[in-house]
């Protein structure tokens, strides 16, 4: 038995309701402010309110970045193999298969060549969408093959990073990418061809141990995480409170290890402005 009724039918039915679409409105981590995805968009992925930096992937990067948001993409579908037939939760193959078709990506780094105010420029960004943004044989080796390409071409490289660290079911493989893209750094150094880090949020564990770290210019964004073990491994370690701010963007570069802090909307003129003292 109903203890209500209406006294008029149909208030708000079903077939009156309009459905309001999904994604719409996006909230704030830091603040809690409700943001229409439009304004947030139009803001370069900043919170109006607090000006948060939202995680973004690679493609919206390249969209800020590149004149007209044109990356002539390089090994786009390279993709990692499972030489030891890692197996955790699932089947790491599996894993792969599940995070390509979600992702719409092949592994954690889209790469290319583009234009950045008219300068043609070698481009790598990491994406954090794709199992972390961690790094394993195939980003190693795309980031590899683009460095030999800036070297080659003579023409400065820029690379985005944001990683969880290296990709633990590669094991050893996943770690010998330091190795790899940290030498193929020093050989663009000895030929005089600019490479341009540019830290985002987080950038962390062998990533930051290696070409993230490696740049003649190191950009970072406000407040990222940057660092190779997290706060918390530290703190238990040396068994000692850590400062306020520990591995953000701001205390990195007090200590030296970041060269710029540049919010989104003024990242592409920074870098162009970096490359024009650098070349020009």
């Amino acid at each position: 038995m109903a203890w209500f009724t209406r006294s008029k039918e149909n208030i708000a039915s079903d077939s009156q309701k309009k459905d309001i679409p999904d994604g719409l409105w996006e909230k704030c981590p830091a603040c809690d402010e409700i943001v229409h995805r439009r304004q947030l968009e139009a803001n370069y992925w900043v919170c109006v309110k607090c000006e948060h930096h939202f995680r973004i992937g690679s493609r919206e990067y390249q969209k800020i970045l590149l004149d007209d948001g044109a990356l002539k993409e390089t090994n786009r579908k390279m993709r990692a193999g499972d030489p030891l037939e890692f197996e955790d939760t699932k089947k790491y193959k599996d894993r792969i298969e599940a995070t390509i078709k979600k992702s719409g990506l092949y592994d954690a780094v889209r790469t290319g060549t583009g234009k950045l105010d008219g300068r043609e420029v070698a481009f790598g960004c990491m994406d954090f969408r794709f199992i972390g943004g961690s790094m394993g044989s195939v980003v190693g080796e795309k980031l590899a093959r683009l460095a030999e390409r800036a070297c080659k071409n003579e023409i400065p490289l820029i690379i985005v990073s944001q990683s969880g660290g290296a990709r633990m079911q590669e094991a050893a493989l996943s770690l010998m990418q330091m190795a790899k893209t940290s030498a193929r750094l020093a050989k663009l150094a000895e030929a005089g061809v600019p490479y341009i880090s540019v830290l985002t949020d987080p950038t962390t564990g062998g990533t930051s141990a290696s070409y993230a770290m490696l740049g003649d210019v190191h950009i970072a964004e406000p407040r990222a995480l940057i660092g190779f073990a997290g706060p918390r491994v530290i703190k238990q370690t040396i068994g000692r409170d850590l400062p306020e701010g520990f591995q953000r963007s701001e205390f990195l570069r007090e200590h030296g290890f970041v060269d710029i802090i540049a919010h989104r909307k003024e990242l592409k003129t920074t870098i162009s402005t970096t490359l024009s003292l650098l070349m020009d």
